[in-house]
């Protein structure tokens, strides 16, 4: 069975510990995922893409909006985004036989 992860953007998940985290984090060398696809959204000016994880293989597929309104950079070089701007990710656990698929 797939497990399917659902993470909404809230006004509460915005204001959380992991701010202070996140601020701690060097952008230009945080890890990065690959983007696989684009695909339109359901709705006009939405997207909705699949990203790979290189280190464990899995997928997530992020629905956003073309644009989304942010804050100037903080000091710490960061922005703001307003709470349900960002939109929503669902991961998957990658394929067991991953290796294999690949390779045919």
């Amino acid at each position: 069975m797939i497990k399917l992860i659902l993470l909404l953007a809230t006004p509460a998940a915005l204001i959380s510990p992991n701010l202070a985290i996140a601020q701690q984090l060097n952008w230009d060398t945080t890890p990065r995922m690959i983007l696989e696809r684009q695909y339109a959204g359901p709705l006009r000016d939405t997207l909705v893409q699949r990203w790979r994880d290189p280190a464990d293989g899995s997928i997530c597929y992020i629905y956003l909006p073309i644009s989304a309104a942010h804050s100037t950079k903080t000091d710490a070089g960061f922005v703001q985004y307003g709470a349900n701007t960002i939109g929503s990710i669902s991961c998957l656990s990658p394929p067991r036989n991953a290796g294999e698929s690949q390779r045919k």
